[in-house]
């Protein structure tokens, strides 16, 4: 008799642990499939975003926008300056500062 209470009581506590596995398993799959369809909508933002970050650098739209909107346009050849750095100069600079002024040096204007 004692072994069919402890049998009984080894079944129901088999049982209620096989109930929680799959529920658990469940719950699981559900938030797996949640996160599968957000990622999926974010690769779809993605790939929108692409496409517009795209639109948006095309060098005919920023003209006619520069043209339009902000009211400029391209200066008369005469205004056009070309100043020649050698490319040592360009890499040695430390965050927009000249090297002169980082020697505590004034800059030349």
């Amino acid at each position: 008799m004692a072994r069919a209470g402890i049998l009984l009581l080894l079944l129901v506590v088999c049982a209620l642990s096989l109930v929680t596995s799959r529920h658990q398993a469940r719950k699981l799959f559900v938030e797996l499939e949640r996160s599968r369809q957000q990622a999926q909508a974010y690769e779809v933002d993605y790939g929108r975003l692409q496409l517009e970050l795209s639109t948006w650098g095309v060098p005919a739209r920023i003209d006619r926008l520069a043209r339009g909107s902000l009211a400029m346009q391209l200066p008369e050849p005469g205004r056009i300056q070309v100043i020649e750095v050698p490319p040592a100069q360009i890499f040695s600079r430390g965050h927009g500062q000249e090297r002169g002024q980082e020697r505590g040096q004034e800059a030349a204007p």
